[in-house]
Formats: C-alpha cells, structure tokens, sequence
C-alpha cells in the first residue's frame, strides 16, 4: 500500500444513466459540496463511479493516462462487484472518508496489448480486464509466440489474455487460473481449440511474467479484437502482442475489499454458509 500527504483533492463523478445511479450521483453532488470537496470532471485526483464494474472500466478507458496518481472509487447502485467497495445507501459515509483521506491507495496490474499492421504502424492499448482475438466466422488459424520464440500453431475459436484482476472472468470461465493482483502478470487462455493428432497446442492456460511478451499473429486478413468493452474489426492487422503495462490502476483504499473475498462472494459464499 502507498501513502502520501494529503493535497488539495480534486473529484470527478462518473455514472450510468440508470435512475438509481442518477439519484445517487445527485446525493454526492449534494454531499461533496457541502463538505467543500472540489469537483473537476476533466483533470482530477480520484473518479468515483456509480453503478458497477461496468461503470468502473468505462471510467478507466475515460480517464487512464490523465494523471498518474489517479485513484477510482467504485458505488455499487447493487451488490458490491470485484472493484466496487461502496453501497448506494453509503454516500454520507464514502464522503467522509475523502475529508479524512491521506492517499492511501491499492494498485492493481494492468494490460498492454499493441497491435502492428504490415505497414509497420503500430497502436496501443490498455486493459484493466481482459483482451481476446476471435475469428467471428470459422476457425482461427495463428501462431502465437512468446518473446521471440514460435510456441505454437492455434486453431479454434480464439485466445484470451486476462489481467489478475480480469482472471475471474472469460479467463475463468476457459478453466484459467484465478490470479491474486498482487502478481504481476498476465494469462493467456484458449477459447474452444482444436487438439487431434494434426493440430496441437498446449491445451493449459499460460501464465507470462513482467517483462515478457504474447504476440499472436493470425493468418487471416481480418478477424475481431476486444479490449475490455472495446471491439476492434482488425484489418490489415499482422501480430497483436500483449505483456504487463508498465502503467498500473490504483485504487481508493479506504476500506478496499480483500481479492479472495470477492472471489468468495463471486462464486461461493452461499455454498460455504449453507455447510
């Protein structure tokens, strides 16, 4: 955990558009004015988001690369999610804990994907969750390396690369591993390959250390990206590499739920407390 001196706190609000959310971003408004905490949607210190962990990866996509300190916030308009720490009916209480707040922050790994066309262009992105390549119609034919090392030829549906936090997700569901994100790292997960005595691939998820690299080149002249909430129709797109970002999300950890507790409440706490 980081700590620093408390400054001058600059807020900004983002939310659905959902009636529940709209009526409690009303509140905040209220609530951060009256206890003089400054509001500034363009260039601000920490974004708090109101409604769920889709909110939140909006925000993130909005606002990452804006300040390098920047710290999220997550009110859940319903039950708390895996980045979401408040309730609807605790704004009085998430306020006071920005008056009291001295910086205190959890930082989650993020990440990298950077896709190359054959002109040599390249483009970057972030991922706070997950990125994937698809091939909508038929199969997906590539190769995919790791660093610069040919590792093997896929052919299925698709791959996915997870960040920690995004394990327990599309990851998961592939029979991936659930990553603690205190483990900087990402994952590589097969989505439906095709394993006979022709064409084989690893069949396990791979799970790539900072400072190595995934590069998935498909032998297709277009086929579909996500990154997160992003979709990209790739054209013209020759290798996508993934690695850990140097660049890393921080959370307000005022109260910050520990990972394995909202693994357990994701998936088990109600089997655990029937036994």
């Amino acid at each position: 955990m980081h700590v620093k001196e408390r400054s001058s706190m600059k807020v900004a609000l983002y939310h659905n558009d959902q009636q529940r959310s709209l009526k409690i971003v009303k509140e905040l408004k209220k609530e951060l004015a009256q206890q003089g905490i400054e509001r500034d949607d363009v260039h601000p210190d920490l974004v708090i988001t109101v409604g769920g962990d889709g909110t939140l990866l909006g925000a993130f996509h909005e606002y990452i690369g804006v300040n390098p300190d920047l710290r999220f916030v997550g009110l859940h308009t319903g039950h708390l999610g895996f980045y979401t720490d408040w309730l609807g009916g605790e704004v009085k209480e998430l306020v006071a804990s920005l008056v009291k707040d001295s910086g205190e922050r959890v930082s989650y790994p993020l990440l990298k994907m950077t896709t190359t066309q054959a002109d040599g262009r390249q483009t970057e992105y972030l991922a706070l969750n997950e990125a994937t390549i698809k091939q909508p119609i038929g199969t997906l034919v590539a190769d995919i390396y790791l660093g610069d090392h040919l590792f093997e030829g896929f052919r299925g549906d698709g791959v996915a690369i997870a960040t920690p936090t995004g394990s327990t997700a599309y990851n998961k569901a592939n029979g991936g591993a659930v990553l603690h994100p205190s483990i900087k790292a990402i994952q590589m997960s097969e989505i439906a390959s095709i394993n006979n005595r022709v064409f084989r691939t690893l069949g396990s998820p791979l799970i790539v250390p900072t400072g190595q690299t995934i590069t998935v080149k498909p032998k297709h002249q277009s086929f579909l990206i996500t990154c997160d909430q992003l979709e990209i129709l790739a054209e013209d797109v020759v290798s996508v590499t993934f690695e850990v970002a140097e660049t890393m999300i921080h959370f307000a950890s005022y109260r910050h739920l520990d990972f394995w507790c909202r693994v357990q409440e994701a998936f088990i706490a109600d089997n655990a407390l029937d036994e």
